[in-house]
């Protein structure tokens, strides 16, 4: 196979802000893959609370280059197995070489790669918009300039019910909120109360990751369902995440890539819980490998292509929270410049 790979620095249409960090623009890393004349595409998010920058992330596959470039792939799945020893310690390095792969398979095959699982499109669920941190009155405005069918809120300040309180005066939209670690176990118990009469859907990842004592006791009693993120990176969480959350909401980025993401749906789904993927402000290429996960998923945030005021590829388009497939193989995506 060959290897290229293309760092992008996108700017966000409005600076975004969680509970820990706000930013104004996302750096990226675009991964192609070439073998028998066919070209698959992945990507990868730089992402600080996990210590991910571009240069690192290219470094770990550069370091790896003589390994992937002498590789002949078969499957995806043998593919992440031989790389996983090798990159182990970046799954955000593995993942953009595991969508690439997918997407490379795919299109020798000329099918979409939902139609290599065989999967049903006909009822995916729809995507959410997130309204990043601001004032309540620039949330309000965000919200208004975008009329959407499912809002993700950004939480974690000293109004969050206030904040949910305002907004829900200008839409009677579904909710859902992200507190990205910022509560604790009162306060998660208080808000979930108040956000269920204003018609929050689920909060997400409402405490530290880490911690596990505080999160089984709200699971004990909590008024709405509570979903993982940062409690849930990769395949052994899971099981870690049962009895903690109603749900796991799966990063590709995080986990490794497509090919572990199908194993954490499998074992998610045995244990009763609900599976939703989410964004880390991908551009259209990582969010069209996403959208062939649909038909398996509950929920899904996808919206990091219109957050972005830029994109690397034109892929999947989204509609009023519907996703739209390209007519082409593979993932669907084709870069906008190389």
């Amino acid at each position: 196979m060959k290897l290229i790979l293309y760092p992008f620095e996108l700017k966000f249409r409005y600076t975004f802000t969680i509970s820990r960090k706000s930013k104004d623009v996302q750096p990226l890393l675009v991964v192609e893959l070439q073998q028998d004349g066919h070209s698959g595409l992945g990507e990868t998010a730089d992402n600080s609370y996990y210590n991910m920058t571009v240069p690192r992330l290219m470094e770990a596959i550069n370091s790896h280059r003589p390994f992937i470039e002498n590789y002949t792939l078969t499957t995806p799945a043998a593919f992440w197995q031989d790389l996983y020893p090798l990159l182990q310690d970046n799954m955000f390095a593995l993942c953009a070489l595991d969508l690439a792969a997918w997407d490379l398979y795919a299109k020798a095959r000329q099918q979409k790669l939902y139609e290599v699982w065989n999967l049903d499109i006909s009822r995916n669920p729809l995507t959410d918009y997130t309204i990043g941190i601001d004032t309540i009155e620039n949330m309000v405005n965000k919200l208004r300039e975008f009329p959407w069918p499912i809002y993700k809120i950004k939480l974690g300040t000293q109004e969050d019910i206030a904040i949910i309180r305002e907004l829900r005066k200008h839409t009677s939209a579904i909710f859902r909120v992200d507190a990205n670690c910022a509560w604790g176990v009162d306060e998660t118990l208080r808000n979930a109360i108040a956000m269920k009469e204003l018609g929050v859907e689920f909060i997400e990842q409402p405490m530290p990751a880490a911690d596990w004592d505080g999160m089984k006791t709200v699971y004990k009693s909590v008024a709405l369902p509570v979903i993982a993120d940062e409690s849930c990176i990769v395949e052994q969480d899971v099981a870690k995440c049962h009895g903690h959350f109603h749900g796991i909401n799966i990063k590709l980025t995080k986990c490794g890539g497509i090919t572990p993401a199908l194993r954490m749906i499998a074992e998610a789904k045995r244990l009763g819980m609900k599976v939703m993927t989410g964004s880390m402000n991908e551009s259209t290429v990582g969010t069209s490998a996403v959208a062939h996960l649909l038909p398996l998923l509950d929920y899904v945030d996808m919206d990091g292509p219109l957050l972005l005021a830029e994109d690397t590829a034109d892929g999947v388009k989204i509609e009023n929270g519907r996703i739209l497939y390209a007519n082409r193989p593979g993932i669907g995506a084709e870069l906008l410049r190389k």
